[in-house]
């Protein structure tokens, strides 16, 4: 039950009062006009789906990313481990090397306790065990590991820049500020479209009607919100990191 209720916050409870605090003055004031809903539904809906469908994307390509970077360093890690000529104690050290990587990589992503250069640093060793035992190693064998560093740089790079980036932040803030201001211009209209029919023991209806309806957008902003970062394991759709630790 905590997952559904995982959408519900602060911003939640805001959107709402407002809701109900209109209703109220609405129907205090018996304050109405008409006002076709259709333009102001576009002017809200159009760019929060925007948001969501970039939020959805960038996860997605965070997805194909994380799992072209694990695809390389497993490949890198066949290629020194299938070198007859590598002694047993120098796999077992960059083996070691390899697969602590993810981990640096998890660190940076979850809880920023792993800086970008460390990050670098430590696929840099790699390079650096390659560089130190070239002639065990072999240049054809150090040539097709290099093809294969090639993927995983270019995947952390693409991961990093996920990582610091954001949808648009001016979009996000307009549908925020939209959403906000939605019942103040929803809920006259509503009591418009329903005063011929409504009654002074009926005006429940225009409490719930507006209440729902900020509450179906306020949910879609937060779902956005939580899926801007598919890495912070703070939604219900993040990504789940430890799929991608090779240890």
């Amino acid at each position: 039950m905590n997952k559904y209720l995982s959408i519900l916050n602060s911003r939640t409870l805001f959107a709402i009062g407002i809701s109900l605090l209109v209703s109220y003055l609405t129907l205090a004031q018996e304050f109405q006009y008409n006002y076709d809903l259709a333009l102001i539904s576009i002017a809200i809906i159009f760019p929060l789906v925007f948001t969501i469908r970039s939020a959805f994307s960038r996860r997605e390509k965070s997805l194909e990313y994380l799992s072209k970077f694990k695809a390389g360093l497993i490949t890198i890690d066949h290629c020194f481990q299938e070198n007859k000529k590598l002694d047993t104690e120098k796999k077992i050290e960059i083996q070691a090397i390899i697969q602590a990587i993810p981990d640096f990589l998890l660190e940076y992503l979850g809880p920023k306790t792993c800086t970008q250069e460390k990050l670098n640093g430590e696929v840099g060793k790699i390079f650096l065990f390659i560089k130190q035992n070239n002639e065990q190693i072999g240049n054809g064998t150090s040539i097709k590991i290099f093809r294969f560093m090639k993927d995983v740089h270019e995947s952390l790079s693409n991961i990093e820049a996920v990582n610091n980036h954001r949808t648009p932040i001016a979009i996000r803030a307009y549908c925020l500020i939209f959403i906000y201001m939605y019942p103040i211009i929803y809920t006259p209209a509503l009591y418009h479209k329903l005063h011929d029919g409504i009654s002074l023991n009926e005006s429940w209806i225009v409490y719930l009607l507006s209440a729902i309806s900020t509450f179906i957008l306020i949910s879609l902003y937060n779902v956005q919100d939580q899926m801007e970062n598919p890495f912070d394991q703070h939604g219900l759709d993040d990504i789940r990191l430890n799929d991608f630790r090779l240890s």
